[in-house]
């Protein structure tokens, strides 16, 4: 029996992936525990009964709407994930000598876990919840490269091992990728196992009207996500006219946690929440709108269905480059698309058969890569070299 520390960011979508490896780790026999800012969330998630370690970490004041590219990434690390690191390190220290683990799973925006891990002489695992950065991103932006080695540096000289050389986004021990070549591309980094989304099961939305869905008419899903609430506004709009106009043969869903919709916008054409049941859902639907959030991506295409991908910021560009280039869906821009050209986007990938061809292969290609299971294995398998 081997011991197993998950370090995550306070963020569903950095926690869902890893709740599907836990889980099998649990049922394997060996001791799992946690750390994280909010401790809430991780038992929502993962399950009343999981060991969770506190930490400070949480979000502080908001980021602005309009920031793109470059901007955008600069603020996220200076708002966020360097601000992270520094306030999780000293929770995740006090977990690391109170569970005693074997093995620290960090997720690869929990700079924290890598770092304290490697000063203290223990292997890590990376939890990668998005690919954008496996096939060097930045690479081709050298001041961008450059900055961003350089904030690391600062950080591991305030936490992690001032003589330490690895990337604490990526493991030299092992980077569990949570997609597949069909999708994310080759990378040529070392320890890095494609084993496909891990998808688990979720507590039951028992409030969900099923009945609602007419079994006549085609079905669309549309999220930006629980972190872009307070930017999705128009963009909600323009999906909700795009769909009326199809409300013959179209049935629409649409997660609205923001509450940006009237509530005239629901009736029996179209559905909006502020939070919807996705992964039943996705067995049911024939497309998905969304921001290209790569767990929406992925589980959208566990299921071999098409998207309309519109990234707001963020590594979702390079994820909707992917879905682009692998043929399983189309792009549209967040900020300036209207319900004609968004309709244009959504006929295509309902009516045309290739890009749910498209989807059907990723959809193939994840299943064989084994999720959980074969993450799990892995884990093991660091755990036991560690011990010989």
């Amino acid at each position: 029996m081997s011991g197993f520390l998950f370090v995550v960011p306070p963020l569903v979508g950095h926690i869902n992936p890893a709740v599907g490896v836990a889980a099998e780790l649990t049922a394997r026999g060996h001791r799992v525990a946690w750390v994280s800012a909010d401790a809430g969330l991780v038992r929502r998630l993962a399950g009343a009964e999981a060991e969770v370690f506190p930490c400070a970490g949480t979000i502080e004041g908001e980021r602005p709407a309009d920031l793109r590219g470059a901007e955008a990434l600069k603020f996220l690390w200076e708002w966020f994930l360097v601000p992270l690191a520094d306030a999780m390190a000293p929770g995740v220290r006090a977990a690391v000598d109170g569970f005693r683990p074997d093995v620290v799973v960090a997720d690869q925006q929990a700079f924290a876990g890598a770092l304290v891990a490697e000063r203290l002489g223990l292997p890590w695992a990376t939890s990668a919840t998005t690919s954008a950065e496996f096939g060097g991103a930045y690479d081709g932006i050298p001041k961008v490269a450059d900055w961003l080695r350089a904030r690391l540096a600062e950080l591991r000289e305030r936490i992690g091992d001032p003589d330490g050389t690895a990337d604490p986004r990526f493991s030299p021990h092992l980077v569990l990728a949570f997609t597949t070549p069909e999708l994310a591309g080759p990378s040529d980094r070392s320890r890095v196992r494609y084993i496909g989304p891990s998808v688990s099961e979720r507590p039951v939305d028992h409030g969900f009207p099923w009945e609602w869905l007419d079994p006549g008419r085609r079905k669309v899903l549309v999220s930006l996500g629980t972190a872009n609430a307070d930017v999705g506004g128009r963009f909600l709009a323009e999906c909700v006219a795009a769909l009326r106009e199809r409300a013959d043969r179209i049935q629409a869903l649409i997660a609205d946690p923001g509450g940006t919709l009237p509530p005239a916008a629901d009736d029996k054409d179209v559905l909006v929440r502020p939070s919807l049941p996705q992964l039943p859902l996705l067995e049911r639907v024939d497309a998905v709108v969304c921001h290209a959030g790569h767990n929406t991506v992925c589980e959208a295409l566990w299921h071999g269905v098409p998207l309309v991908v519109a990234p707001i910021r963020d590594d979702q560009p390079v994820i909707a480059g992917q879905v682009v280039a692998a043929g399983a869906g189309i792009r549209v821009r967040f900020g300036r698309v209207t319900a004609p050209k968004l309709g244009e986007a959504l006929d295509t990938v309902l009516y045309e058969g290739a890009h749910r061809t498209a989807a059907a292969r990723i959809r193939t290609a994840f299943r064989a890569a084994g999720g959980a299971p074969v993450a799990a294995t892995h884990l093991e398998s660091l755990a036991a070299e560690e011990t010989r």
